[in-house]
Parts: C-alpha cells; sequence; structure tokens
C-alpha cells in the first residue's frame, strides 16, 4: 500500500485542529490560575493570622507589664517608710518618670500610671487597701494593679482591641 501524504490539507480540517488545541490550552491556562490563586490566597492566610499574633502578643506583654509597673510603684512607696508611707497622708507620689496623684483614704487609695508600654499608650489602675482592723506593723495589705494596653490620661478607652492583665499582691 502506498500512502500519500496531503501537502495541504482542506481548510475545515486545518481549522478543526486548531480549534481543538486552543480549547484545551485556555482549560489548561485556567487550571494552573486557579492552583497558582488558590496557593497565594493560602500563604497570604497564613501572614495575616502570623500579623494578628504577633500584634495580640505584644498587646498582652504591654498590658501586663503596665500592671506590674503598677505593683511595683505602689510597693516601693507603701515599703519605702512603714510609718509614714504614702498611702497615709501624701497625695502624690513620682514613678515611671512622672508624678503621680493619689486619691482615696483610708482604707482604699487609687492611683493610675500613664505612658507605658512599648508605644507609650499604655497604662495601668492601681488600688491600694489596708485592712484598718489591724495595727501596725499587722496591717494586712492588698495591692491591685489593672494594666491595659491602650488608654488615655484616664486609662480609659472604648477601643475593641484593648487588652486587660491583672497582678494582685497581699501581704
Amino acid at each position: 500500500m502506498n500512502y500519500k501524504k496531503i501537502q495541504n490539507p482542506p481548510e475545515r480540517l486545518r481549522s478543526f485542529s486548531r480549534a481543538g488545541n486552543n480549547g484545551f490550552v485556555i482549560l489548561f491556562a485556567v487550571t494552573i490560575s486557579a492552583i497558582l490563586l488558590s496557593i497565594a490566597l493560602g500563604i497570604a492566610n497564613v501572614a495575616f493570622r502570623e500579623i494578628r499574633f504577633g500584634s495580640t502578643a505584644r498587646d498582652t506583654n504591654d498590658a501586663f507589664f503596665a500592671a506590674d509597673t503598677g505593683i511595683e510603684c505602689a510597693l516601693l512607696y507603701d515599703k519605702e517608710n512603714p510609718a509614714q508611707n504614702a498611702f497615709t497622708g501624701t497625695a502624690s507620689m513620682s514613678c515611671a518618670g512622672s508624678t503621680i496623684s493619689i486619691s482615696g483614704s483610708a482604707p482604699e487609695w487609687t492611683f493610675v500610671i500613664t505612658g507605658l508600654g512599648s508605644t507609650g499608650g499604655s497604662c495601668a489602675k492601681v488600688t491600694v487597701f489596708k485592712d484598718t482592723t489591724t495595727s501596725p506593723p499587722d496591717v494586712f495589705t492588698t495591692l491591685t494593679s489593672k494594666g491595659y494596653n491602650i488608654g488615655d490620661s484616664a486609662c480609659a478607652s472604648s477601643s475593641p482591641n484593648r487588652v486587660e492583665r491583672e497582678v494582685r499582691l497581699s501581704y
């Protein structure tokens, strides 16, 4: 048998063969694009979660260390001179680089420390409670410090991203 090679196939065969390849190429391109888009969205999702986790960890640390600073300031002024400490008549004290006003009277005093944290926006509300049913030197004292990652000069904020951490010390 002799087969003849057709030099110039009819027009309908040439267009049919190109149309079949074009459909396959489009399908292949769409499939590859969908796979690449899925990978890109997955990577973006992981990156977004890592960023959110990192900022949450920073906010938590800022709130905790603000609370710790409040406890340390109260403890310093309460233990500095037990007979005449800051909570038996003094209206202010110096702590964390600023003068802090103390409000209240026996048995409970409060003060606010601002300008704390990694951005300077953290604050702490501290309460000092002295059990007046006992006499010195056996006075029972409870220090409660609530630290916040966000707060104004009164340590108030309505931000949904506000984090609170509390430290309590009794002696």
